[in-house]
Order: C-alpha cells, then sequence, then structure tokens
C-alpha cells in the first residue's frame, strides 16, 4: 500500500532530500521541532519500523547516525536525537533532528514550517554531510530522492 511518504520518494508530491541510497532516504519534515529535523525512511513501503527487514532497519539505524552528526554540525548542536513514534504515517521512518534539551524532543512541539526555511535547513545538513564525506549519497538535486 502506498502511504505519504512513498509518493514523496517517488516524486508525486515535493520533499527536500538530504540522503538518498538504494535502501533509505532523509528528508525534511514538513512539521519540525527544531530547525534541520529529517526523516530517514526506508523506500520499501513498510507500516511499522518493527516489521522492517533486519539489514533495513540496521541501515536506517547507520544512516540517521550519519544524518544527526550533520546535524550537530550544522547546528552547532549539543546533541542529536532519534524520535521513533509510527503515528502520524503509516510508513516506518526515524525522526533525526539537532537537539539542545530534553525538553524539547517531543512530537507535540513540532509546527509547521515556511517552505524556504525547511530549504535552508536541509541545505545545512546537505553541505555537512559532504563535508564529512558522505557527498556520494546527497542528492545532486534537493528535491530529487535520486542516487547520484
Amino acid at each position: 500500500m502506498s502511504s505519504v511518504f512513498t509518493r514523496i520518494i517517488e516524486g508525486e508530491i515535493p520533499g527536500l532530500f538530504a540522503w538518498a541510497d538504494e535502501t533509505v532516504v532523509a528528508f525534511a519534515t514538513i512539521s519540525p521541532i527544531t530547525p534541520g529535523h529529517l526523516l530517514v525512511v526506508p523506500r520499501a513501503t513498510v507500516d511499522q519500523f518493527t516489521d522492517l527487514d533486519d539489514d533495513v532497519l540496521g541501515h536506517a539505524a547507520i544512516v540517521a547516525g550519519r544524518v544527526g552528526r550533520a546535524q550537530r554540525t550544522a547546528f552547532d548542536a549539543p546533541r542529536a536525537a532519534l524520535i521513533v513514534a509510527g503515528f502520524e504515517v503509516p510508513h516506518a521512518h526515524l525522526h533525526v533532528l539537532p537537539a539542545w534539551d530534553q525538553a524539547a524532543i517531543s512530537l507535540s512541539n513540532a509546527r509547521s514550517a515556511e517552505q524556504s526555511e525547511l530549504r535552508a535547513a536541509t541545505e545545512r545538513v546537505r553541505e555537512a554531510l559532504r563535508s564529512m564525506g558522505w557527498g556520494a549519497f546527497v542528492p545532486s538535486d534537493i528535491s530529487s530522492p535520486r542516487l547520484a
């Protein structure tokens, strides 16, 4: 079954991508908790993270770690946070965000953001990923999940 995330990955709905490989993508959420908040999403439509193949789940966690390190660099954040909830969209995804304190790490703090704000924050993460040696996985077009 298709999800809104499937439609973003397939290019039917616009997205802002920081990472793309054969297994997962990372793109900006339209309701970030903090600037730079990204979602790491498997390309395959699987409802819950507990239903993911172990290899896919492991790879998603590795990518989330790389994205989190890039977010810390890009936003000078003391921590990167990881939230796995899955109630918003029936497609497994990991929320990865730069974090400054424990109180701010709640999906109830998500807010709508302007497209220009999302684009600028995503570009900062993309630049950090490139500088950390992960440029091969940063799509050449921020609006496309295609591999380089």
